[in-house]
């Protein structure tokens, strides 16, 4: 008989229950190890993968490429702008939404065979430098960045600079000077745009300004300067090509000129001090002979341009001994450093202070014209 409250054949049963059991515990802990076995060998084969970038793709769209263009393009001188917008179409024109060894390449050899030179490729292989660094934050993902390596500038072997062909003097100055007198006094052009050109040569002449600021200055930024005891221009971040807002001492020779000019603008109701276009291409229709000339290599380029001015300026310094502090500060050249952009707070006075020790004795108008001054 068996023990009372225990069936026959019971404890069999449940030793083949827990035999089971066992069993199938031991079949899914071997499933689990074949399915992280499994697991692990996929991900180390697409880690294989995306670590060639020979083989990785990646994507863009048309939008963001387009609100990145839009947001360099804020602005930007005319210039930049026409560089901006070229390499953003050509970025375009040879990926078509897609990021790879093949699309970035073919566009690195493009831009290296479509232009000449270093500077141009400089440009736009930087443009799409950033663009991928856009990409990169945007989207989260650094992967963007690895494609930089494809757009790197080709090796190039380093010359010895050497000093520059285009000498431009005092007289060189004067003869600016001298054709826009010529020009209003046979009738060619106004006596008003004749004195906007002879004020904006000296400007440019005895500032060293940019063109992109030049032709940016405002009728009431001369109106102010000149109330002050220390004739000195406050030129706007917005109205210099580093975004560094200073002060730029006016002259004495430049004063009688600005007054005149300054005064007709205020009565024509003009924002703009100076007519720029119309500088340019006169000055450009006109080709006058550098003195020196005959230093430059390309015969074409032996004239004067509205770059000269600054150039002219720059050349200066030497001669005259101008304090490279003040110099720098004045042309913002060489001014990004640390020391620049946080402790220096020139006031005007000492920017003028200091500019005339070195500027006092150049004189650069011809007598010619002070005839614009007498006739009323």
């Amino acid at each position: 008989m068996g023990s009372p409250g225990f069936e026959p054949g019971t404890f069999a049963s449940s030793r083949r229950l827990l035999e089971v059991e066992e069993q199938s515990i031991k079949d899914i802990t071997e499933l689990q190890q074949l399915s992280s076995n499994s697991i692990v060998k996929l991900q180390q084969k697409q880690s294989s993968l995306s670590n060639s970038l020979m083989d990785l793709e990646l994507d863009y769209t048309r939008e963001e490429l387009e609100a990145y263009t839009d947001q360099r393009l804020k602005g930007v001188a005319k210039k930049t702008r026409w560089w901006i917008e070229r390499a953003s179409k050509a970025f375009w024109e040879h990926t078509k939404g897609v990021i790879s060894y093949n699309t970035i390449n073919g566009f690195r050899e493009f831009t290296l065979n479509n232009w000449s030179s270093r500077d141009a490729w400089s440009k736009v292989l930087s443009f799409a430098k950033s663009f991928l660094e856009h990409l990169a934050k945007m989207r989260m993902d650094q992967r963007y960045l690895n494609f930089s390596i494809f757009l790197e500038m080709p090796k190039a072997i380093k010359e010895k600079k050497r000093t520059t062909d285009r000498v431009v003097a005092e007289e060189d100055v004067k003869k600016v000077i001298k054709l826009f007198v010529k020009k209003w006094k046979v009738g060619k052009i106004s006596r008003e745009k004749a004195l906007s050109h002879v004020a904006q040569t000296l400007f440019g002449a005895y500032t060293g300004q940019r063109p992109y600021t030049i032709a940016r200055l405002r009728v009431d930024q001369f109106d102010d300067a000149l109330k002050l005891k220390t004739p000195t221009i406050l030129v706007e971040a917005s109205q210099d090509k580093i975004r560094m807002e200073h002060y730029v001492p006016l002259h004495p020779d430049i004063i009688p000129f600005i007054k005149e000019l300054l005064e007709i603008r205020k009565k024509q109701g003009e924002e703009r001090m100076f007519e720029y276009n119309s500088y340019e291409q006169l000055l450009k229709r006109a080709k006058i002979k550098l003195e020196r000339g005959d230093l430059i290599k390309d015969p074409k380029k032996r004239h004067f341009v509205v770059g000269d001015l600054r150039k002219f300026a720059e050349q200066m310094a030497d001669k005259i001994k101008w304090d490279v502090s003040n110099k720098n500060y004045i042309l913002t050249h060489g001014v990004s450093s640390v020391d620049w952009s946080r402790y220096k707070h020139p006031l005007p006075e000492f920017v003028y202070k200091i500019y005339m020790e070195s500027w006092k004795d150049v004189h650069l108008v011809p007598k010619e014209a002070y005839e614009l001054l007498k006739d009323k």
